[in-house]
């Protein structure tokens, strides 16, 4: 009887978790590539092109479409069920497969779009890169923000405000770098507002991090009506940073352009995504925002102020956001706009979860976003099929699918969203 009532339990434990979610994800995209590139497939010849001033001349790539399609439709098939078999064998799926995966889509939608066209590659990763920058920033924030126990909703309202003292500082001062300290301190405040609401007074932390984006939208969008607007040519005209190409570096095919000739904010970005990733996995400072936001009463314990540890670290959170808000002024339009950001914050926290609240996997998830508005932007200039209107739901659709079907099962900080009241 006993050995009876242990063996269910045991094949209920080898079996329990087990998701089929990432097979299922995959397959239904397989389905939709054979009735794409298969179905619906277009004929002629799609042209990679990866010319650039400069440097060595890269040979076009052509893809015949409808093989390409074909070839990539059978790929996906295959690989959806290899996902299938992994998940029933070891209980997951490999990252590795997914990668490859959504690579081959890549390739089979871009020559499937572009049929007849030429599809300017280098052009198309360095907007990928410009578009995801303030991505990065907002998503490096909230891992900062999450990892030690404070979900921040308010990542929005953050990118907004750096944007608008950006633009005012640097239009007043005519300079680029009181105009970026500006960002770093607006968006350090709004994170002072949310850190003694949540930490402080104990207001549930999504409420907060709502009602700040929606004060910071209201707030911005008076003062750009009422100020800004009457006083364009002195409030609202800042400088932007040119390119600063590294010699040598620039000249590098694809990788030049790509990492080496960028405005200094972009440099930045690239610093900080190296700079949090070693801070939080390789440094004390790491090893205590962690433990607080995953067992903040054992820190205690150990002489860890809580308190003090969170609210500084969400104000750090705060001034790396802020500094994505001044990319949107001071790196690429040059004037603050009504709701400039359109969204950026919470396609910023969606990576955060799509990358499992660790640095490196969440600027990838931002650069994967990029990547989906650039190529949107692409397909409407060189006259894809695509109708215009669904090119623009392009990186939202991308958003959703990541994060519900190709994210799978994720933990964040077990203390992240919960208040600790010492004692």
């Amino acid at each position: 009887m006993t050995a009876t009532t242990t063996e269910p339990a045991a094949t209920a434990t080898t079996t329990k978790g087990v998701s089929y979610k990432t097979p299922i994800a995959l397959g239904a995209f397989a389905l939709l590539a054979i009735l794409l590139f298969v179905v619906f497939g277009r004929d002629g010849v799609s042209t990679f092109s990866f010319a650039q001033s400069g440097t060595v001349a890269l040979p076009d790539v052509r893809f015949p479409v409808r093989g390409t399609g074909v070839v990539v439709a059978v790929i996906a098939v295959l690989l959806a069920v290899v996902a299938a078999a992994l998940v029933r064998l070891r209980g997951a799926s490999s990252r590795w497969l997914v990668v490859v995966f959504a690579l081959a889509l890549v390739v089979g939608f871009l020559a499937w779009a572009t049929a007849g066209q030429r599809l300017p590659i280098i052009g198309l990763l360095t907007g990928s890169l410009a578009l995801a920058a303030p991505l990065i920033f907002g998503a490096l924030g909230g891992v900062v923000s999450e990892r030690v126990g404070v979900v921040n909703i308010a990542i929005e309202g953050q990118l907004l405000a750096g944007a608008f003292v950006s633009a005012v500082l640097a239009s007043v001062t005519k300079n680029l770098f009181v105009g970026l300290v500006g960002a770093v301190i607006a968006g350090t405040l709004v994170s002072f507002v949310l850190a003694a609401l949540s930490i402080k007074y104990v207001v549930n932390q999504v409420i907060v991090g709502v009602v700040l984006n929606v004060l910071v939208l209201g707030l911005t969008t008076f003062l750009y009506q009422s100020v800004l607007i009457p006083a364009t040519d002195t409030l609202n005209q800042p400088p932007t940073f040119s390119n600063l190409p590294i010699p040598g570096l620039s000249l590098i095919p694809v990788l030049g352009p790509l990492l080496f000739d960028q405005s200094i904010v972009t440099y930045l970005m690239i610093i900080a995504v190296f700079v949090v990733w070693i801070g939080l996995t390789r440094t004390r400072w790491g090893l205590r925002l962690r433990a607080v936001g995953e067992h903040p009463q054992a820190a205690d314990t150990v002489g860890i102020n809580v308190a003090r540890t969170r609210f500084w670290n969400v104000a750090l959170a705060g001034a790396i956001v802020g500094l994505g808000g001044a990319y949107f002024t001071l790196g690429s339009v040059g004037a603050f706009s009504q709701n400039i950001t359109s969204g950026a914050g919470y396609i910023a926290l969606a990576a955060v979860i799509f990358g499992r609240w660790d640095p490196l996997r969440a600027s990838a998830a931002g650069l994967l976003f990029g990547f989906a508005s650039q190529v949107a932007n692409i397909l409407g200039i060189v006259g894809s099929p695509v109708p215009s209107d669904i090119l623009l739901t392009l990186p939202y659709v991308v958003t959703i699918v990541a994060v519900a079907g190709l994210v799978g099962r994720v933990r964040g900080p077990a203390a992240a969203g919960r208040p600790y009241v010492k004692g």
